[in-house]
C-alpha cells in the first residue's frame, strides 16, 4: 500500500497517484517530501507546493499566494499567438505568474512582452518567468512606459463576484490572494476599468483580449463596444475557456 497516495486520497485529492508521483519527483529528501505532503494535505494548491505549474507547454514557477494558471487561460494564449507577427508588443495585464505572457513569448518570435500586476507577490513570481525589467508593479496600465503601443493586450483580471468567492474551492479562496480573485459585486469592476482605459494603449488594428465567464461574456462585449472596440466572444468547452476580444 502506498501510504502517501492513501493520505492524499483521504484529504480529497482526486488524482492522488499523480500528485504523489509529482511530490516525490520534486522533493529533495524524505524530510522535504513529508513537508510538501503536509502542505498539500492541508489544502495548499499542488502547484504552489511543487513550486511550478505546467501551462501551455511550459513549466513555470509558482510561489505561495500567487494565482495558479488555469487550463482555460490557454485559450487566450492561442488567440493572441494567432494574431501576432514576429516582434510584436504584448501586454500581460493582471499577469499573476506571468504565464500568459511567457506562453505567448514562447510562440511568437522576438515578442516584446510587458507584464503588470498590482500584487507584489505576483510581480516577484512573474519576474522568475519573464525578463524581470519588463514585469512591473502597479494598477492596470499605470506603470507601463507612456509611449508603449501594444499589438495585443491580454487581460486575465479578477472576475469572480465578491459573494461567490466563499463558494470557490478552498485551494483558491484560502491560498490565492484575494486581489487576484475579487471582481467586485458583479465580478466586472476591474474589467470596466481596464476596458475603458485600454484603447490608447493599442496600436492601430490592435486587439484587447479579456478572459471572462460564459455568463459575463455578453456584458464584457458590451463594455468593449462602449470603448470603441469591435467585440467577439470566443469559447472552448473542452477547456472551459471564454475570452472576449475587442479590436481597434
Amino acid at each position: 500500500m502506498d501510504l502517501l497516495v492513501t493520505r492524499l486520497r483521504s484529504a480529497g485529492c482526486v488524482f492522488a497517484e499523480d500528485e504523489a508521483a509529482a511530490l516525490r519527483e520534486a522533493a529533495g529528501s524524505p524530510e522535504e517530501l513529508e513537508t510538501m505532503a503536509v502542505r498539500r494535505i492541508a489544502g495548499e494548491p499542488l502547484e504552489q507546493v511543487l513550486g511550478y505549474a505546467d501551462f501551455a507547454g511550459l513549466r513555470l514557477r509558482v510561489t505561495p499566494g500567487v494565482f495558479v494558471p488555469r487550463l482555460r487561460s490557454t485559450l487566450m494564449v492561442d488567440l493572441a499567438a494567432a494574431l501576432l507577427p514576429p516582434g510584436a508588443a504584448v501586454i500581460d495585464l493582471g499577469c499573476g505568474t506571468g504565464a500568459i505572457g511567457a506562453a505567448v513569448a514562447a510562440r511568437v518570435a522576438q515578442a516584446e512582452v510587458w507584464a503588470v500586476d498590482i500584487d507584489p507577490a505576483a510581480v516577484a513570481c512573474a519576474r522568475l518567468n519573464l525578463p524581470a525589467d519588463h514585469v512591473l508593479e502597479g494598477d492596470l496600465f499605470s506603470p507601463l512606459p507612456p509611449d508603449l503601443k501594444a499589438d495585443v493586450i491580454c487581460a486575465n483580471a479578477p472576475y469572480v463576484p465578491t459573494a461567490a468567492i466563499a463558494t470557490m474551492p478552498p485551494e483558491a479562496r484560502d491560498h490565492e490572494h484575494r486581489v487576484a480573485l475579487d471582481g467586485g459585486p458583479d465580478g466586472l469592476d476591474i474589467q470596466r476599468r481596464l476596458i475603458a482605459a485600454a484603447p490608447p494603449w493599442l496600436a492601430p488594428g490592435g486587439t484587447l483580449l479579456v478572459e471572462s465567464s460564459r455568463q459575463q461574456a455578453e456584458t464584457t462585449a458590451t463594455l468593449m463596444t462602449a470603448a470603441g472596440l469591435k467585440p467577439q466572444i470566443h469559447t472552448d468547452a473542452a477547456r472551459d475557456g471564454t475570452v472576449v476580444s475587442g479590436q481597434c
